[in-house]
């Protein structure tokens, strides 16, 4: 048994975990190039979280808007647009305004991030909405705001650099079967590959996504996509796992914790000096534990909502941590704990 699995084993969290002794054993003769690199979980106010170890905050201080509210036109096989319905509707500019303004006042608003649904070509309609953010950046400088581009070109791009955009974040799909299948469009890899140039060319910090398994569950895209993302100056990769309660029943497998904890290391060799980070998105339970715990261990930067016992094996291995009220994909205000410094309930952050 590798010394990092018979740390692990002691973790009470992952006491009936099952782990890939051979893919722990390639994460720790990878360890002496990551050790050193401190690992941020982001606990987002979008959605309420506590865990045994990370407590969440109770501040609203970056929520999702929706443009579309619930709708969306591609109606893709994973999502459904069900990812949509947590997010706050703002479907006129007005709206966002007001809603925006009223949590600076009243929740100590630091960000937000704003998405909505895509048309039938996965593009999203944002245009009438710049206004509003050029003048919520004008009136708080401070406010970061993160936007989900979809699919757009260097005229688009533009456009939200010159809006005050901070983070642009964009799914990299690496399969021309799974953007016919499972998200209905006739649209190339080419294009999703375009959109990232067209981000990457301008002054806003890029963040695209990577959903493994999102071709049904099977491994497929996942190693072009991440040679996509590798020919560009990212700021960083956000990977997410796909999660089959989304989708109609059946048509979805879940992908093994061992095949996602690969995409992990695989990830980490291939941008050494990118940050790579595990997203909200993954299946819960104890698949959620033993994925967060490859994260961890794969030397991943960041975790989103982290599962009861990563930082139990962010301790074991040695790593330092810091905790942040923010999307994972933007960095705002002051880092929240550290090391072993116990983390309060909540900070302004």
């Amino acid at each position: 048994m590798s010394d990092w699995l018979s740390r692990i084993s002691e973790i009470e969290e992952l006491e009936d975990a099952e782990f890939d002794p051979i893919l722990v054993a390639e994460m720790e003769r990878a360890a002496p190039q990551m050790l050193d690199r401190r690992i941020r979980f982001s606990t987002p106010t979008f959605k309420e979280y506590d865990s045994a170890e990370v407590k969440g905050c109770g501040k609203n201080s970056f929520p999702a808007f929706s443009i579309t509210a619930g709708g969306c036109a591609l109606d893709c096989d994973h999502c459904q647009a069900k990812i949509l319905e947590p997010m706050i509707p703002a479907t006129k500019p007005e709206m966002l305004d007001r809603k925006v303004r009223d949590l600076i006042l009243l929740q100590d608003l630091q960000g937000f991030l704003l998405s909505g649904g895509s048309n039938r070509r996965n593009e999203i309609r944002y245009e009438r909405f710049y206004p509003v953010i050029e003048g919520l950046k004008r009136d708080f400088p401070h406010l970061k705001v993160a936007i989900h581009t979809a699919l757009t070109d260097e005229a688009g791009a533009r456009r939200m650099e010159s809006a005050g955009v901070d983070t642009a974040m964009m799914d990299v799909i690496g399969a021309q079967e799974t953007i016919e299948q499972v998200y209905h469009l006739d649209r190339p890899v080419a294009d999703f590959e375009a959109t990232l140039a067209a981000l990457t060319a301008t002054s806003m910090e890029v963040s695209p996504h990577i959903v493994v398994g999102l071709h049904y569950g099977e491994i497929l895209g996942e190693a072009n996509a991440l040679d996509i993302v590798s020919r560009y100056p990212v700021n960083a990769l956000v990977l997410v796992v796909i999660m089959p309660f989304y989708a109609k029943p059946g048509t979805f497998k879940t992908p093994s914790t061992g095949d996602v904890g690969r995409i992990f290391l695989e990830a980490r060799t291939r941008l050494p000096d990118k940050q790579v980070l595990l997203g909200c998105a993954r299946p819960a339970g104890m698949h959620k534990r033993v994925v967060d715990a490859y994260a961890v261990m794969a030397g991943l930067d960041g975790i989103a909502f982290p599962a009861d016992g990563a930082l139990g094996v962010t301790r074991a291995i040695g790593r330092d941590w810091h905790q942040e009220h923010a999307c994972c994909s933007i960095k705002i205000g002051a880092d929240i704990g550290g090391g072993s410094v116990k983390i309060p309930s909540c900070a302004a952050s």
